[in-house]
């Protein structure tokens, strides 16, 4: 039996960063009918069971509803069966059940954040990252049916993940002598002291923002990094920068619309497993992926370290072309 989970953030796509920004709103219909065309691709290609992570909006009895009344529901589709909180703990509910079931592929619909709290769980259970969140750095605007094509392909084993889909970089985060969370993308340290609404805008706050790979065309922190430097999935570093000090004076877009004045001193590489200590100076707030997440006093004893350490991320181009030259399309 081929089996895939899907994992879609109901509250993706709405922060804070709607009001300082122009970003635009993604509503939860909208979800809905991408997470029908994933399962709508998916199930002709052979996937027989489908998972979906129970929400408050009800995103999977209104798939089911809908794909029963159109006669169209060929997959078995399931929505798991836990208590909700009603905070980013389903979300990790969810990766964490899909990784011990043993799923063939996980498709994550949300923003950096909502990926990170899935890649978190998942360690050997390929996942899938599909935009529908505000800063979307690691997961890709793909159209869902062919997500669902890519999906049916990994779990149908016609990919060899471990050849063809790269392990990720990640940003391990350690306080005071134990390692105690993760980032995908990148790593803020602000002299902000509440962590609040979560998302994270202000530059005039940032001191350090740290990345595992970076690009000038996304949209975050990251992208603060990436107008010095691009650092790729694959290459074996990440990069490191200190904001509002130095000579260097550039411009980089760190959210929807809003393109930001910065200064800094220049950017420096870090080679992966090589373990920055850093002693707070002062009292502040870490943001992971956009979110500020981890609250330090000053004299807190903090390192942190990139490595290939992350999910299994499939790249949905790649596998279709593998998928298709295995003769996976043909009936």
């Amino acid at each position: 039996m081929s089996t895939i989970g899907i994992i879609a953030n109901p509250a993706s796509g709405k922060d804070i960063r709607r009001f300082v920004s122009h970003a635009t709103v993604m509503n939860n219909y909208e979800k809905v009918n991408i997470i029908e065309r994933i399962i709508l691709g998916a199930q002709e290609l052979g996937v027989t069971k489908v998972y979906i992570m129970p929400d408050s909006f009800d995103m999977g009895y209104k798939v089911i509803k809908n794909l029963s009344l159109s006669k169209k529901m060929i997959a078995e589709i399931e929505v798991l069966d836990f208590e909700l909180s009603k905070s980013p703990e389903d979300t990790e509910t969810a990766a964490k059940l899909m990784e011990e079931m043993g799923m063939g592929c996980v498709v994550v619909l949300g923003g950096d954040g909502t990926n990170r709290l899935v890649a978190k769980h998942l360690k050997k259970v390929p996942m899938i990252g599909v935009s529908t969140g505000t800063n979307n750095a690691y997961p890709k605007m793909i159209e869902g049916t062919i997500v669902g094509m890519a999906a049916a392909a990994v779990a149908a084993d016609k990919i060899d993940c471990m050849k063809e889909c790269q392990r990720d970089k990640i940003i391990e985060i350690g306080k005071n002598g134990e390692w105690i969370d993760m980032a995908l993308m990148d790593l803020v340290i602000s002299d902000e002291v509440f962590i609040g609404s979560k998302a994270i805008w202000d530059i005039k706050h940032i001191k350090e923002i740290i990345v595992s790979k970076c690009h000038p065309a996304t949209i975050g922190f990251s992208a603060v990094v990436g107008v010095h430097k691009i650092i790729r999935e694959c290459d074996d570093f990440g990069g490191k920068i200190s904001l509002n000090t130095g000579d260097y004076k550039f411009v980089a877009p760190i959210s929807a619309g809003v393109m930001t004045d910065c200064v800094s001193s220049g950017i420096e590489l870090i080679e992966l497993n090589k373990v920055i200590e850093w002693e707070a100076p002062f009292r502040g707030i870490i943001a992971v992926d956009g979110e500020r997440e981890i609250a330090f006093r000053q004299g807190d004893q903090m390192k942190f370290r990139i490595s290939r350490s992350g999910p299994i991320n499939v790249d949905v181009n790649k596998a279709i072309e593998h998928a298709q030259k295995a003769g996976f399309f043909k009936l």
